[in-house]
Protein backbone atom coordinates (compact mmCIF):
# COMPACT_ATOMS: atom_id res chain seq x y z
CA UNK A 1 0.00 0.00 0.00
CA UNK A 2 3.04 2.49 0.98
CA UNK A 3 4.67 1.48 -2.23
CA UNK A 4 2.08 1.94 -4.45
CA UNK A 5 1.26 5.64 -2.78
CA UNK A 6 4.58 6.37 -3.56
CA UNK A 7 4.73 5.51 -7.37
CA UNK A 8 1.39 7.82 -7.13
CA UNK A 9 3.20 10.72 -6.44
CA UNK A 10 6.54 10.14 -7.90
CA UNK A 11 4.00 9.92 -11.39
CA UNK A 12 2.01 13.16 -10.05
CA UNK A 13 5.50 14.91 -9.23
CA UNK A 14 7.21 13.47 -12.48
CA UNK A 15 4.74 12.51 -15.16
CA UNK A 16 5.86 9.64 -17.57
CA UNK A 17 7.82 10.98 -20.50
CA UNK A 18 9.60 9.58 -23.34
CA UNK A 19 12.99 9.39 -22.83
CA UNK A 20 14.35 10.30 -26.24
CA UNK A 21 11.73 13.32 -27.17
CA UNK A 22 10.10 13.74 -23.54
CA UNK A 23 6.54 13.17 -25.29
CA UNK A 24 3.89 12.36 -22.62
CA UNK A 25 3.78 8.57 -22.42
CA UNK A 26 1.89 6.19 -20.26
CA UNK A 27 4.60 3.98 -18.68
CA UNK A 28 7.82 5.14 -17.26
CA UNK A 29 10.48 4.29 -19.71
CA UNK A 30 8.53 3.84 -22.60
CA UNK A 31 9.08 5.41 -26.26
CA UNK A 32 6.04 7.86 -27.57
CA UNK A 33 4.86 6.62 -31.40
CA UNK A 34 6.49 8.68 -33.23
CA UNK A 35 10.19 7.70 -31.63
CA UNK A 36 9.39 3.47 -31.53
CA UNK A 37 8.66 3.77 -34.93
CA UNK A 38 11.79 5.10 -36.28
CA UNK A 39 13.86 2.47 -34.99
CA UNK A 40 14.18 -0.64 -36.91
CA UNK A 41 12.91 -3.42 -35.09
CA UNK A 42 14.17 -6.89 -35.78
CA UNK A 43 10.93 -9.35 -36.67
CA UNK A 44 10.42 -12.31 -38.58
CA UNK A 45 11.90 -13.50 -40.63
CA UNK A 46 15.42 -14.00 -39.21
CA UNK A 47 17.88 -16.24 -38.71
CA UNK A 48 17.31 -18.90 -36.23
CA UNK A 49 20.71 -18.88 -34.99
CA UNK A 50 22.21 -15.35 -35.14
CA UNK A 51 19.48 -13.66 -35.49
CA UNK A 52 20.07 -12.07 -38.41
CA UNK A 53 16.94 -9.88 -40.21
CA UNK A 54 16.17 -11.74 -43.52
CA UNK A 55 14.30 -10.85 -46.68
CA UNK A 56 10.06 -11.26 -46.63
CA UNK A 57 10.62 -13.65 -49.34
CA UNK A 58 13.39 -16.27 -47.32
CA UNK A 59 9.88 -17.07 -44.96
CA UNK A 60 9.05 -20.52 -46.26
CA UNK A 61 8.49 -22.22 -43.13
CA UNK A 62 11.62 -24.46 -42.78
CA UNK A 63 14.43 -23.56 -40.60
CA UNK A 64 15.97 -20.37 -41.81
CA UNK A 65 19.39 -19.68 -41.41
CA UNK A 66 21.92 -16.79 -42.90
CA UNK A 67 25.31 -17.59 -45.20
CA UNK A 68 27.23 -16.74 -41.96
CA UNK A 69 25.22 -19.16 -39.81
CA UNK A 70 25.22 -21.85 -42.71
CA UNK A 71 28.41 -21.94 -42.84
CA UNK A 72 28.93 -22.28 -39.10
CA UNK A 73 30.48 -18.83 -38.67
CA UNK A 74 28.42 -17.96 -35.55
CA UNK A 75 30.16 -18.84 -32.38
CA UNK A 76 27.15 -18.20 -29.48
CA UNK A 77 24.29 -20.84 -28.80
CA UNK A 78 22.14 -18.16 -30.54
CA UNK A 79 21.96 -14.15 -30.95
CA UNK A 80 19.21 -12.02 -30.66
CA UNK A 81 19.04 -8.74 -31.55
CA UNK A 82 16.18 -5.72 -30.51
CA UNK A 83 16.94 -3.40 -33.62
CA UNK A 84 19.25 -2.50 -36.34
CA UNK A 85 22.15 -0.32 -35.68
CA UNK A 86 21.51 3.09 -38.05
CA UNK A 87 20.73 6.27 -37.52
CA UNK A 88 18.14 6.23 -35.17
CA UNK A 89 19.63 3.47 -32.87
CA UNK A 90 23.15 4.94 -32.93
CA UNK A 91 21.75 8.62 -32.02
CA UNK A 92 20.68 6.62 -28.55
CA UNK A 93 22.94 4.73 -28.47
CA UNK A 94 26.46 6.30 -28.32
CA UNK A 95 24.57 8.95 -25.76
CA UNK A 96 23.42 5.95 -23.55
CA UNK A 97 27.26 4.28 -24.07
CA UNK A 98 29.35 7.41 -24.07
CA UNK A 99 27.14 10.56 -22.79
CA UNK A 100 25.64 9.49 -19.31
CA UNK A 101 22.37 9.02 -21.11
CA UNK A 102 21.51 6.25 -18.67
CA UNK A 103 17.50 6.99 -18.71
CA UNK A 104 18.03 4.68 -22.15
CA UNK A 105 18.95 1.70 -20.24
CA UNK A 106 14.46 0.86 -19.52
CA UNK A 107 13.49 1.32 -22.79
CA UNK A 108 16.42 -0.43 -24.53
CA UNK A 109 16.58 -3.67 -22.07
CA UNK A 110 12.96 -3.83 -22.71
CA UNK A 111 13.22 -4.12 -26.16
CA UNK A 112 15.51 -6.70 -25.90
CA UNK A 113 13.55 -8.92 -23.44
CA UNK A 114 10.73 -8.55 -26.52
CA UNK A 115 13.64 -9.51 -28.79
CA UNK A 116 14.24 -13.05 -27.00
CA UNK A 117 10.63 -14.04 -27.11
CA UNK A 118 11.33 -16.96 -29.64
CA UNK A 119 14.61 -18.71 -28.01
CA UNK A 120 14.50 -20.98 -25.07
CA UNK A 121 14.47 -18.91 -21.26
CA UNK A 122 16.93 -21.22 -20.34
CA UNK A 123 19.91 -19.20 -19.51
CA UNK A 124 20.66 -19.37 -15.57
CA UNK A 125 23.08 -16.67 -15.69
CA UNK A 126 22.56 -13.37 -16.79
CA UNK A 127 26.54 -11.86 -17.73
CA UNK A 128 27.10 -8.25 -19.15
CA UNK A 129 30.03 -7.64 -20.99
CA UNK A 130 32.83 -6.41 -18.29
CA UNK A 131 34.92 -3.26 -19.43
CA UNK A 132 38.45 -3.01 -18.13
CA UNK A 133 38.90 -1.07 -15.07
CA UNK A 134 40.79 2.47 -16.06
CA UNK A 135 37.73 2.84 -19.29
CA UNK A 136 34.84 1.98 -16.32
CA UNK A 137 36.60 4.60 -13.93
CA UNK A 138 36.41 7.19 -16.69
CA UNK A 139 33.16 6.04 -17.79
CA UNK A 140 31.32 5.84 -14.19
CA UNK A 141 29.12 2.65 -15.51
CA UNK A 142 28.98 -0.33 -17.77
CA UNK A 143 25.99 0.91 -20.23
CA UNK A 144 26.15 -3.77 -20.83
CA UNK A 145 25.49 -3.98 -16.72
CA UNK A 146 22.58 -1.09 -16.98
CA UNK A 147 21.21 -3.16 -19.56
CA UNK A 148 21.61 -6.44 -17.95
CA UNK A 149 20.10 -5.92 -14.83
CA UNK A 150 16.55 -5.99 -15.96
CA UNK A 151 16.87 -9.14 -18.11
CA UNK A 152 18.31 -10.90 -15.32
CA UNK A 153 15.38 -9.47 -12.99
CA UNK A 154 12.93 -10.77 -16.14
CA UNK A 155 14.41 -14.06 -16.21
CA UNK A 156 14.65 -14.54 -12.69
CA UNK A 157 18.00 -15.26 -12.97
CA UNK A 158 21.63 -14.33 -11.37
CA UNK A 159 23.29 -11.46 -12.60
CA UNK A 160 26.92 -12.00 -12.71
CA UNK A 161 29.00 -9.03 -12.81
CA UNK A 162 32.64 -9.87 -11.60
CA UNK A 163 33.48 -13.37 -12.67
CA UNK A 164 35.24 -12.30 -15.41
CA UNK A 165 38.04 -9.50 -15.79
CA UNK A 166 38.71 -7.79 -18.77
CA UNK A 167 42.35 -6.32 -19.84
CA UNK A 168 42.54 -2.86 -21.14
CA UNK A 169 42.91 -2.32 -24.89
CA UNK A 170 42.32 0.45 -27.38
CA UNK A 171 38.66 1.41 -28.30
CA UNK A 172 37.50 -0.70 -31.38
CA UNK A 173 35.35 1.82 -32.52
CA UNK A 174 37.06 1.95 -35.92
CA UNK A 175 38.88 -1.35 -36.36
CA UNK A 176 38.24 -3.39 -39.39
CA UNK A 177 36.65 -7.40 -38.71
CA UNK A 178 40.20 -8.61 -38.52
CA UNK A 179 42.12 -5.86 -36.34
CA UNK A 180 39.09 -6.74 -33.86
CA UNK A 181 39.80 -10.28 -33.77
CA UNK A 182 43.22 -9.68 -33.23
CA UNK A 183 42.58 -6.72 -30.57
CA UNK A 184 40.58 -8.73 -28.36
CA UNK A 185 41.87 -11.93 -28.42
CA UNK A 186 43.60 -12.34 -24.73
CA UNK A 187 41.53 -10.24 -23.00
CA UNK A 188 39.39 -11.86 -20.81
CA UNK A 189 39.85 -14.00 -17.99
CA UNK A 190 37.83 -16.17 -16.04
CA UNK A 191 38.54 -15.32 -12.63
CA UNK A 192 35.91 -17.05 -10.79
CA UNK A 193 35.42 -20.50 -12.28
CA UNK A 194 33.51 -21.84 -9.87
CA UNK A 195 30.72 -19.88 -10.76
CA UNK A 196 30.96 -20.39 -14.52
CA UNK A 197 31.61 -24.52 -14.28
CA UNK A 198 28.19 -25.89 -15.93
CA UNK A 199 26.11 -22.99 -16.37
CA UNK A 200 24.25 -21.31 -19.32
CA UNK A 201 25.04 -17.93 -19.77
CA UNK A 202 23.36 -15.46 -21.08
CA UNK A 203 25.94 -12.33 -22.40
CA UNK A 204 24.26 -8.90 -22.81
CA UNK A 205 26.13 -6.03 -24.92
CA UNK A 206 24.87 -3.25 -26.44
CA UNK A 207 25.82 -3.42 -29.90
CA UNK A 208 27.19 -6.30 -31.61
CA UNK A 209 29.27 -5.60 -34.91
CA UNK A 210 31.30 -8.38 -35.95
CA UNK A 211 31.33 -10.63 -33.47
CA UNK A 212 35.09 -10.33 -31.99
CA UNK A 213 34.05 -9.16 -27.93
CA UNK A 214 30.86 -11.99 -27.34
CA UNK A 215 32.96 -14.55 -29.65
CA UNK A 216 36.15 -14.14 -27.24
CA UNK A 217 34.18 -14.35 -24.13
CA UNK A 218 32.10 -17.14 -25.28
CA UNK A 219 35.73 -19.16 -25.80
CA UNK A 220 37.10 -18.46 -22.23
CA UNK A 221 33.51 -19.06 -20.62
CA UNK A 222 33.58 -22.48 -22.44
CA UNK A 223 37.76 -23.00 -21.59
CA UNK A 224 35.99 -22.62 -18.10
CA UNK A 225 33.47 -25.38 -18.27
CA UNK A 226 30.39 -23.24 -19.10
CA UNK A 227 27.77 -25.24 -20.62
CA UNK A 228 26.37 -23.08 -23.31
CA UNK A 229 27.04 -19.24 -24.05
CA UNK A 230 24.19 -17.21 -26.10
CA UNK A 231 24.20 -13.48 -26.38
CA UNK A 232 21.22 -10.36 -26.54
CA UNK A 233 22.21 -7.34 -27.87
CA UNK A 234 20.42 -4.12 -28.09
CA UNK A 235 21.36 -3.19 -32.14
CA UNK A 236 23.79 -5.20 -34.12
CA UNK A 237 25.53 -3.98 -37.29
CA UNK A 238 23.68 -5.56 -40.96
CA UNK A 239 25.32 -5.76 -43.48
CA UNK A 240 24.39 -7.34 -47.27
CA UNK A 241 24.61 -10.58 -47.35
Amino acid sequence: MVSRCLNRLVEFLFPPACPVCGAPVSIHGELCGDCFSCFDWIGNPKCEICGYPLPRSAATGRLLHCPACAAGACRLRWLRSACVYDDASRAVMLPFKHGGRIKYARFMSRAMIWALRDVAMDCDVVMPVPLARPRLIHRTYNQATLLARPIARAMNVRLDVDSVRRRHRPDMGHMTPHQRKENISGVFTVVRPDRVRGRRILLVDDVFTSGATLGELRRVLLDAGADSVCGVTFCRVVRAI
